[in-house]
């Protein structure tokens, strides 16, 4: 089990800002963005826009094996506009 965090639209479009999500311990970044969008799926909208990040590193999505501890963060980061 992992912790996500949801940030900024990404929490507006999951209508929460952190949850607990059972996914495999090992795993592609791209398969556990595929996860999570299983249970958001208007989490797809911003998928292109997106950084992840797994216990504070920033993360590609692709196929970078992660090896997932019980008790992860993974962290959905939208774009964050400046001004």
């Amino acid at each position: 089990q992992v912790s996500v965090l949801y940030f900024a639209r990404s929490a507006e479009l999951a209508g929460l800002r952190c949850e607990t999500l059972s996914v495999p311990r090992e795993i592609t970044s791209l398969q556990l963005w595929e996860e999570i969008v299983k249970v958001h799926p208007r989490l797809a909208l911003i998928r292109d826009q997106v950084i992840f990040a797994v216990r504070q590193e920033y993360v590609l999505l692709g196929d970078q094996l992660l090896v997932l501890q019980p008790g992860d963060e993974v962290a959905i980061i939208p774009p964050i506009s400046g001004g």
